[in-house]
């Protein structure tokens, strides 16, 4: 049985990658609605006890009280790579992971994944989960992530944690990767 909204918790968010849907667009200097896609998830997970960024180190003032930027290797290696390069700067029991490419993913959110309890993912409108908006027992997670993590994909690392599925509200699974999702 997963335990119930941690009192301490980190969060690693994913922000490498080429962007290459986009045209090569750095996606976390990617702006909607007056802010980066990057302030959108600093502010997602605000409450965390240290906020690790996997991805191209820039500034982020009064952000989050601590934000630990890190590289996956090689750069653009996946977001499971990203991931494996953020979990060594974890020191939390739970960890949650976002992807900085999904501005409806807020604070809000971010609480009720917490509240449903590690292993928790969201989900879309068609139950499909959606593993880069999630919260995790670390040691599980660093336990689960292949020796070689270069071009794993998150289903394959993710799912047999079995995480309990917390229903979207509208926007939230909502991800910025084509020019035309930049459009909605």
């Amino acid at each position: 049985m997963p335990n119930r909204a941690p009192a301490g918790w980190d969060a690693v968010i994913l922000a490498g990658g080429r962007g290459s849907r986009l045209g090569g667009l750095d996606k976390a200097a990617v702006v909607v609605a007056g802010r980066t896609l990057l302030d959108h998830a600093l502010d997602a997970v605000r409450d965390a006890g240290r906020v690790v960024v996997v991805g191209p180190a820039r500034d982020v003032p009064g952000a989050v009280p601590e934000v630990v930027w890190t590289r996956e290797e090689p750069p653009g290696g996946g977001p499971v790579a990203g991931v494996a390069a953020g979990l060594p700067h974890v020191r939390a029991d739970v960890v949650v992971l976002l992807a900085v490419d999904q501005p409806g993913v807020t604070s809000a959110t971010v609480g009720r994944l917490l509240a449903a309890g590690a292993p928790a993912a969201l989900t879309d409108d068609g139950g499909r989960r959606q593993w880069l908006a999630g919260v995790w027992r670390t040691a599980a997670l660093r336990a689960a992530l292949p020796a070689e993590p270069r071009g794993a994909s998150m289903r394959s690392v993710l799912e047999p944690l079995a995480p309990q599925g917390v229903p979207a509200r509208p926007g939230e699974a909502c991800d910025v990767d084509t020019p035309a999702d930049l459009g909605r």
